[in-house]
Formats: structure tokens, sequence, C-alpha cells
């Protein structure tokens, strides 16, 4: 109608495309992308969802919970809907928030929230209820870390990796409430390439027994005193340890800064510049001085419709 000549608009639309990457960014409006795709090649499919940088909302429908595990332990995505619909997050019931170009912070109306908007330094699971879920609390990088450091005399680093392991929320779960029908989890995982900005020595092996802690993958930049305190390390933690060249800062999920004053604005200010979502920044506070663990993990919340469940029970044992 007349009424419409300035603007521009697309009916409801149901588009059929090939592949995940003909999409070149999101969509926004009443269009639907269709793609279809055979059974055994589920796990290329999730990895190319994951590719596109976007991981905001996920729905999942099947009555298999092989193939439901499947895909929410390899989903790179905040928030995960199985067998309901995928709008009405409701704050401390789906707490709401994604990961890489959709979002870096804590989930709203989740239990960081609050403690990230006071800057808490750091945050022990006990705090928000959190039980141990299948991954340790410590990888096992942190305890050969701390173990070398117990051989080695570094008593400090001993205590530190010590301290880590115990705030490292790292496979915690934590079950939240919800109605009848419906069970919401909420767990952490690693948020991936972690880059270590620390000259050498103590605040070098800080920053990674902070990342070893969270599960994350830990990079440096290359120069003669990281190579030295890497160099230190036992064979299998040092292999563990990824090199960077100074103007490397592509593919990071993190930066740990030892330094501050105007050395850690002018980082700041070159992340910001950089493409694609935003890098944060992560440096020691608190009277401990230690690195806010809570910080560089993912939120992952699994939302599941449980009255869906119903029909032929045996589907429930496939797992293909």
């Amino acid at each position: 109608p007349l009424t419409c000549a300035r603007g521009c608009f697309v009916p409801p639309t149901l588009i059929e495309i090939a592949a995940v990457n003909d999409l070149p960014g999101e969509v926004f409006g009443p269009v639907v992308h269709v793609l279809r795709y055979a059974a055994d090649r589920i796990d290329s499919l999730v990895d190319a969802i994951n590719a596109t940088g976007y991981g905001l909302t996920l729905g999942i429908h099947s009555r298999i919970d092989g193939t439901i595990a499947r895909i929410v332990a390899r989903a790179r995505v905040g928030n995960i809907y199985v067998n309901r619909n995928m709008i009405g997050a409701v704050v401390g019931v789906q707490p709401f928030g994604g990961e890489g170009l959709s979002g870096t912070g804590p989930k709203a109306g989740g239990p960081l929230y609050l403690y990230r908007l006071a800057g808490a330094a750091t945050l022990r699971p006990a705090a928000i209820g959190a039980r141990p879920g299948e991954m340790p609390g410590a990888s096992v990088l942190l305890s050969r870390l701390a173990a070398w450091a117990e051989a080695a005399g570094q008593h400090d680093l001993v205590a530190r990796c010590a301290d880590y392991a115990e705030l490292s929320l790292l496979g915690a779960e934590l079950d939240l409430p919800g109605p009848t029908g419906e069970r919401n989890t909420l767990r952490f995982a690693p948020r991936g390439t972690l880059l270590c900005l620390a000259p050498g020595g103590g605040a070098l092996q800080e920053q990674l027994a902070a990342v070893w802690a969270t599960g994350n993958v830990a990079a440096t930049v290359d120069c003669p005193d990281a190579r030295k305190t890497v160099a230190a390390l036992p064979p299998e933690l040092a292999a563990a340890v990824a090199w960077r060249q100074p103007d490397d800062w592509h593919a990071l999920a993190g930066v740990l800064l030892a330094a501050d004053g105007a050395e850690a604005a002018d980082c700041r200010q070159r992340l910001a510049q950089l493409p694609g979502a935003l890098v944060a920044t992560y440096q020691p506070a608190g009277d401990g001085g230690r690195y806010p663990l809570y910080r560089m993990l993912a939120e992952r919340v699994v939302s599941i419709n449980t009255t869906a469940a119903g029909g032929n029970a045996t589907l429930m044992m496939l797992d293909a």
C-alpha cells in the first residue's frame, strides 16, 4: 500500500540454501532459511554453524537422547532449546546471552550478572550453588603445572594453582528453576584461545595457570623472556603454549594483561579496533591479585521440554 512506499518490506518467506556459508551474515525479519542435511553429517553441520561466529540460540527437535547430547556437547551457543520454542527466555530460568559475535558478557538474568556488574575479582562455585560436572574443575595441564612447581620449589605458584583449581567453574553445572515438564541447566565451558601478555617469569606462569584452570588454550607473544620461561616447563606443558607474533591477534577469545595504566589502555584500544567479536581483557584484581576465572568461561543454558519424550520409549535408547 501507499503507506509502505518509503520502506522496504518482506512478507514471511522460506528460502532454501545449500550450505550454511551461503548466508553472508545475520538476517533479521520474517525469513526462515531451510537447509537439508544427511543424518550422518550432523557433526560437520554443527561445525559449520560454529564457524559463522554467531552463537545466540539453537533449537533442537529430536526424541533421541544420544543425538541431543551430541549436538549440545558440540555447539558453541549460549542458549539451546530442546523440543520447545526458541523465544521467551525468563530471568533466572533461561539466563539469556550468546557467544562470539552474539555476545561476550555475562548472561542477563544469570547468577554471574550481579558479580560482573559489581566488578567482583573472584567468584567461588559454592557462592552460586554450582556442582561439579563431568569435566574436572581443574584441567590436567593445571595439575601438571602444580606438580612441576612443587618439584621446583615454587611454593607461590603451587598455592596459586591450588587456589585456581578451587575457583574454577570449568565443567560445573547449576540446575535452574522452571515450570513442571521443563529442565533448565546452566553449564560453563572454555571460551577458546587466550593470549597471555606478560614479559615472562612468575607473571607468565600465573597467567598460564589461570588459562589452564579454565580449560582454555594458552598463547603468548614470541619474545626472549617468554621463550625462556616456557622452555623451563616440562615438555608437555611447553608444547601446550601457542606462539604468536606481536601483531598477530586474530581469533582470540580474550587477553590476560599483567600490565596496567597506559600499557593496558593501549592494549584495550587495539583490541577494540579488531574486526569480529569483542575481545575481553582480564587483569589481576582483589587482595590476592587473582585473575577473574569466572569471566574466562562461557555460560551455556540448555532448556529441555521433558514432556516431549512421550510416544515410543525405545527411541530414547537410540544413539543415531
